[in-house]
């Protein structure tokens, strides 16, 4: 029960966060037009600063960089396996654009914006959680940039190594995983470190602050009215974090390690999945709705989940 009520209170916190730039919006005061520059800034500034200050945050050991390596692996095969079991079932289908956004939509999730401060309040007293957090991040780009733009071009173009490692993310770990091992927090000054820490922070309130903006310009009977939509949701939100839970729960590893697996598992649809579609003139309305319906039932889903924890 105490799991239910801290993961109810905190999603219900991020949620708030949409209801300012809803309001801006309704008011005139803010313009979804402006959102790719609030985007940019997240993804390119705040995102990085996020998954640094989570390294710094913890102190190296070798053991510690161990269990990262093992999530890295986990998370990316987890993520792997189970996009590849959709394109297996929607194969015949694939060729329509929005049983390929099903494919990318139940997989790719919400997981550094919305999953780190989740995970941190679930589990207080395992710090490693936060790198836990960046790493899924960095795993789920590798997939965006590769499977996910694939999936919504359908084109294989894009599955190579240079589209897996040329992305924000994975910059952001070749800073911080060195800055770990050389114990950059005994060295870089506090002020910096406050600095950075305070910027990585910001995502989480800048993020539901661009999908309160963007829900202000929604049509909600197609957001309410599509079945297509939740069936997308459903992937994501349920039958997702419970093929993560199923896969790792009888294998000897920490409770923090599989539990971070399942609750970040356990997410809302990437924002990133609309940047895409909207660059790729692919599905830009669907994508948006199954970001914004499967961001408003994770209120539901993640505290019904957590009683698994």
């Amino acid at each position: 029960m105490l799991s239910f009520k801290i993961s109810f209170f905190n999603v219900l916190l991020a949620l708030m966060y949409m209801l300012p730039g809803y309001i801006l919006c309704k008011c005139k005061k803010a313009n979804a037009s402006h959102l790719s520059t609030l985007s940019t800034i997240l993804i390119y500034v705040l995102s990085p600063c996020m998954i640094i200050s989570s390294f710094l945050s913890f102190d190296y050991s070798t053991n510690n960089l161990i269990y990262m390596g093992l999530f890295f692996l986990a998370s990316l095969v987890m993520q792997l396996i189970f996009i590849g079991i959709l394109v297996l079932i929607l194969h015949k289908k694939f060729h329509i654009n929005k049983y390929r956004m099903l494919a990318v939509g139940s997989v790719l999730g919400n997981c550094g914006f919305f999953g780190l401060p989740l995970i941190k309040a679930l589990l207080p007293n395992n710090p490693e959680v936060a790198c836990y957090s960046s790493i899924y991040v960095i795993t789920m780009n590798v997939l965006v940039f590769t499977a996910g733009v694939f999936c919504i071009t359908n084109d294989k173009k894009y599955i190579s190594i240079k589209s897996a490692l040329v992305n924000p993310a994975f910059f952001s770990l070749m800073i911080a995983l060195p800055l770990y091992v050389f114990k950059g927090s005994t060295w870089i000054p506090q002020l910096a470190q406050d600095g950075i820490s305070l910027l990585g922070k910001m995502t989480t309130p800048v993020c539901m602050l661009i999908l309160g903006i963007r829900l202000a310009t929604m049509d909600f009977k197609k957001l309410f009215l599509n079945p297509f939509i939740y069936l997308v949701c459903a992937g994501k939100l349920i039958i997702f974090p419970l093929f993560a839970y199923a896969m790792f729960v009888f294998i000897p590893l920490p409770a923090a390690f599989k539990g971070s697996l399942f609750i970040l598992a356990a997410t809302p649809c990437a924002s990133v999945i609309l940047n895409l579609a909207e660059i790729h003139g692919k599905e830009a309305e669907l994508s948006a709705n199954c970001i914004l319906l499967s961001t408003l039932l994770c209120i539901i889903t993640i505290p019904l989940l957590s009683f698994l924890l």
